[in-house]
């Protein structure tokens, strides 16, 4: 493997829920983006984050389709949730998403209703530009074991606001200790992408049109936590009640614009790699000549979350470790877009039509697998910012 060339790089071309939003708009005011809501810019020009809503319940997923509607997720990590799915309104408020039937599920109540047409514990949601949402449902809450027949991919037709398709992923390719992360969609709509952070850490490639799904670089090095590598965040190494730092292996996925590159890092890791789609659409049992795919060293980072990628091939970096957002440049230098302690664990990245680029805060380093006595606070946010 090898770092990628400054060459590469530049070709990388509620009724229910109600209670969980309280919308903010700061005081700022700013050409208005398609939602209404003002740029902020620094005396400087320097970027600077502008709320757009505010949560009770931790989110980790957003995400904004074509036309300009914004959705969210809320896992079941640290206790239940009233609303696994939610699309945030223009008024402030949230709405179940696509129904409240969906959103049914609790945990004091798992054995009531199917796992398999009900969210269990939601991790991303991603819309495709297309008409569709996708929702990864890993089906383990508080990131445990899954619970039987759970794990899928849900995709929902925005114009009807109805599940279209229900991809369940086999014991096979989401197993017990699996842990189905975050998702892209190919261009062409014929593939989805995920990461599975759980054990072992691996990518999972899963084809839209019949439902076929399997895994790659399952436990291999690419798709392993680093344990040279220690998550700090506060200033200080990240540490669960018993002393023992937290592994999270293959997390954080992006797709280069023309879909012929994914990229992928796990949290626990300081190294960004990529591989070719085209090897791993290959690699489906019994179409594979069974050799490894050819992994790409993108660059060194830092402990990451979420990843983007823009339409200019410009790579985006939720430094957890200093409440940031960071950009791997097309010449490959790496820089700080914006720095700010409201920013505490930067989770997932999404950018609107008008180039508008969201990102929530899920305050990780504060839940109860950190504080024994529970949330140290819980205030989680979705912010926005403008690169241009």
């Amino acid at each position: 493997m090898r770092v990628l060339t400054l060459a590469v790089l530049a070709a990388t071309g509620l009724v229910a829920g109600r209670a969980l939003l309280r919308a903010t708009r700061p005081p700022e005011s700013g050409t208005p983006d398609a939602n209404g809501l003002p740029y902020l810019l620094g005396a400087e020009g320097e970027v600077r984050l502008r709320t757009v809503a505010e949560f009770d319940a931790q989110v980790t997923g957003v995400t904004v389709s074509e036309d300009n509607r914004i959705f969210v997720n809320f896992p079941r990590w640290s206790e239940d949730v009233a609303v696994s799915v939610a699309e945030v309104m223009k008024d402030g408020t949230i709405r179940p998403y696509p129904d409240e039937e969906w959103n049914r599920w609790r945990n004091a109540r798992m054995g009531d209703l199917p796992a398999e047409d009900h969210f269990v514990c939601v991790q991303s949601v991603v819309a495709d530009g297309r008409g569709s949402l996708f929702v990864v449902d890993p089906a383990a809450p508080n990131a445990e074991k899954t619970i039987p027949g759970g794990p899928k991919v849900v995709r929902i037709d925005l114009a009807s606001d109805s599940v279209s398709r229900v991809y369940p992923i086999a014991p096979e390719v989401a197993g017990a200790a699996s842990y189905l992360n975050d998702i892209r969609i190919s261009p062409d709509g014929r593939f989805a992408y995920m990461t599975d952070s759980g054990q072992p850490g691996g990518l999972v490639v899963l084809r839209l049109e019949d439902g076929a799904a399997w895994r790659v670089l399952d436990g291999a090095p690419e798709t392993q936590a680093d344990p040279a590598v220690t998550v700090t965040t506060d200033g200080r190494p990240l540490r669960r009640p018993d002393g023992r730092q937290p592994i999270f292996n293959a997390d954080g996925i992006a797709l280069s614009p023309d879909g012929e590159h994914l990229y992928w890092q796990a949290l626990t890791g300081r190294t960004l790699y990529r591989v070719k789609t085209a090897v791993l659409h290959e690699m489906e049992k019994g179409h594979s000549d069974g050799k490894a795919p050819r992994v790409e060293k993108v660059a060194e980072t830092e402990p990451v979350d979420g990843l983007w990628i823009d339409a200019d091939g410009r790579i985006y970096l939720s430094a957890i470790g200093e409440d940031a957002v960071k950009l791997i440049d097309a010449d490959g230098r790496q820089r700080t877009l914006v720095a700010d302690r409201r920013l505490r664990w930067p989770d997932t990245f999404s950018q609107g039509p008008d180039g508008t680029m969201y990102v929530t805060a899920s305050r990780i380093q504060d839940s109860p697998w950190f504080h024994p006595r529970g949330w140290a606070e819980k205030k989680f946010s979705l912010f926005a910012f403008r690169v241009e």
